[in-house]
């Protein structure tokens, strides 16, 4: 008799389309307890020291297992907060996923191995401990081993099948470590501010006020822009403008100081110009540019455009690539490759022509797919990143837009599907041409620009770089009487709110989250009501501290683990004045006046160690990639991150009536309501 091998995935929608291609899609199907998980039985030849068995191929749907208090601690009226940074914790696996354990429990009594095919992250190693751990109450002599794969492409599982590896145990520990800690930290603080706030009574009576150790940095850069918006006064300034019509064009030469704060200093040197009478011309130059083609897409690259360009927010557009419905799935169905990774460079290994060839059959880009392969193909850049674990995000195989389910799913495939043919191209290429005049004392130029060769942007609509109206020609030496000259007024324009390209940018910037928790991390923020998403258009500079918006509704509870529970509705941002992208129907992040009282109760009680601050979460995170690299252990960053937010802690505990006077501030107009 065969030996037996049992499979387990991460979703149902993975190990069907695994079960698939190793059975050649012959595989028979049987129903579990769990009306999601299926098992499907065929038979599949491994590598040594396997050879011909018989598999059973099953999944879980996301983590099994959950951390949680002994029972007397889960009673918040029993101990203090500050208990629960050593109150004693147990892994149980939760009601609903029961039935998923018991599953794979009983199909490990009959294998000799077992192959864990969850998502090659630190969160898939952790995962897969899960299901050891399982597996292994039903049968303890089973052998475990994992498959590392990037996409659900036919030869890319086979390739995973027949060479696995080991489980990462430094992932699977940083992981456990960061439960453990997002447990602790964020069950001790959410008891802490929400049992003293609710005495406040009014609004907060009956809140629960959620602290995440992610969710509040990240709330502290919305805060932090608001206050800056707000706070900001413009400042007048004084500039020169030059213009000169030369063969029907009128030519606008710009300032070399581009503006000054002083008016009569400003008054005096437009004075002298006048007094000049002539312009000379000190330098001409023409010179060839490029602009560059993008770097190979990572995640985060992925998120700041879906939501710049295809008016999606940044947890939408993982829900679109990697969800567990159906529905859903461009990464699932094997569309595209593994949509959380780093990297920005393709390895030498992959063979790029053969993907582009497989675009060519598409009715909107598959003529330019031709032209790369007829001659035009370009080696993408390199960016500075490598994750080691997987490639850029890139499509692996074409599908018809008609065969997709919706029209956010059309939409981002067609950006992955563009962005990788332009990676593949040659940069656009252009001459640029600048005229420099000296005008009394001071020095104005004027700039063109010509487009030469569009290369890329013929296929990528997302960068936009046009050729400008033509300058005349000038010769170097020549001198002109200015067609006008005149001195113009003007003022600073304010910051604008942050959009969540800006957001996301500030959180990869300061390592709060990786880059695939981040569009959690904003959304939690969003359904906990500490800020707002609203549009750009209708958002005005606040002048007044109630010009945050009004605080509605209740906290959600912490997060953990896989995936986001529901989508914001924030999308592109804007700005004004200038000062940033902006425009009707763009969305922008405001504080609700509950979340600009949190930070600035927390921000009054320390700045150095301020709950606000990226300072504590940036260094946990950077403790977790100790893990990985095993030069710290799981324990050891536990008792450390531990110490560092009790101190914060105690801290707070100390000065809670700093939050409090935030909260009667912000919320109550600074009159407390009474209970």
């Amino acid at each position: 008799m065969a030996p037996r091998v049992l499979c387990v995935a991460e979703k149902p929608s993975i190990a069907k389309s695994v079960a698939d291609h190793l059975s050649g899609g012959r595989f028979t199907t049987r129903a579990t307890s769990n009306r999601y998980i299926k098992n499907y039985e065929f038979d599949y030849s491994f590598g040594p020291p396997w050879g011909h068995c018989a598999v059973t191929m099953t999944s879980v749907i996301g983590h099994l297992h959950t951390l949680d208090f002994t029972e007397p601690y889960k009673n918040w009226k029993a101990y203090p907060p500050g208990r629960l940074f050593d109150a004693p914790i147990v892994q149980i696996v939760t009601e609903e996923k029961k039935s998923i354990a018991q599953n794979i429990e009983s199909q490990a009594r009959y294998a000799k191995a077992l192959f864990i095919w969850t998502d090659c992250d630190r969160e898939g190693e952790h995962i897969g401990t899960e299901i050891r751990q399982v597996a292994w109450k039903g049968n303890a002599r089973l052998e475990v081993k994992r498959a590392r794969f990037s996409n659900i492409e036919r030869a890319h599982i086979l390739q995973a099948a027949q060479h696995p590896v080991n489980v990462d145990e430094r992932q699977a520990n940083a992981v456990a470590a960061r439960i453990e800690l997002d447990l602790r930290i964020g069950a001790a603080l959410t008891r802490l501010q929400t049992l003293n706030l609710r005495t406040l009574g009014g609004e907060l009576a009956e809140m629960m006020l959620s602290y995440g150790s992610c969710q509040f940095p990240t709330l502290g850069f919305v805060v932090d822009r608001y206050f800056r918006v707000k706070r900001f006064v413009p400042e007048p300034f004084w500039s020169i403008h030059v213009y000169h019509l030369r063969d029907h064009l009128t030519v606008s030469f710009s300032w070399q100081r581009v503006h000054l704060f002083d008016r009569m200093a400003v008054t005096i040197l437009f004075e002298r110009c006048l007094l000049a009478g002539l312009a000379k011309v000190v330098k001409v130059e023409q010179t060839p540019t490029s602009r560059w083609k993008p770097l190979p897409l990572t995640t985060l690259e992925l998120q700041q455009m879906g939501t710049r360009y295809l008016h999606m927010d940044s947890q939408r557009v993982m829900m679109v690539v990697k969800a567990d419905t159906v529905a859903e799935q461009l990464y699932t169905k094997g569309f595209i490759s593994y949509p959380r990774t780093e990297t920005d460079q393709f390895s030498k290994d992959i063979d790029l022509k053969k993907l582009v060839e497989k675009q060519v059959v598409d009715h909107r880009w598959g003529q330019y797919a031709q032209g790369l392969l007829d001659g035009k193909f370009s080696p993408p850049r390199n960016g500075r990143h490598n994750d080691q674990a997987h490639p850029p995000i890139h499509p692996v195989a074409y599908v018809n837009p008609n065969a997709l389910e919706n029209d956010e799913q059309r939409r981002l495939y067609e950006f992955v599907a563009r962005h990788f043919l332009a990676c593949c191209s040659e940069n656009a290429k252009g001459d640029a041409s600048t005229v420099q005049i000296q005008y009394g004392d001071e020095f104005f130029s004027a700039g063109g620009l010509v487009v030469r060769e569009r290369n890329y942007l013929d296929v990528y609509p997302y960068h936009r770089w046009e050729s400008s109206a033509q300058l005349p020609e000038y010769t170097l030496g020549h001198t002109f009487l200015p067609t006008e000259a005149k001195m113009a007024e003007g003022q600073t324009s304010p910051p604008g709110y942050l959009t969540e390209p800006d957001l996301l940018g500030l959180m990869e910037a300061n390592g709060i989250g990786t880059d695939a928790t981040m569009a959690e991390h904003i959304a939690k923020i969003k359904e906990r009501n500490y800020v707002t998403a609203m549009s750009g258009a209708a958002a005005v500079p606040a002048t007044d501290e109630d010009q945050a918006a009004p605080a509605r509704g209740r906290g959600a509870g912490r997060g953990r683990g896989r995936g986001g529970r529901n989508a914001g509705a924030g999308a592109r941002g804007g700005r004004r004045n200038g000062g940033g992208g902006g425009g009707g129907g763009v969305q922008i992040f405001v504080p609700t006046t509950l979340g600009v009282a949190l930070i600035e109760g927390y921000e009054s009680v320390g700045f150095e160690t301020s709950l606000g601050k990226p300072f504590l979460r940036k260094e946990m995170e950077l403790k977790m990639k100790d893990i990985c690299a095993g030069t710290r252990t799981r324990a050891d960053v536990v008792h450390e991150s531990l110490e560092q937010y009790r101190e914060v802690f105690v801290r707070t505990a100390q000065q809670i009536d700093l939050l409090k006077a935030a909260c009667v501030k912000y919320i109550f107009n600074g009159v407390p309501p009474t209970s």
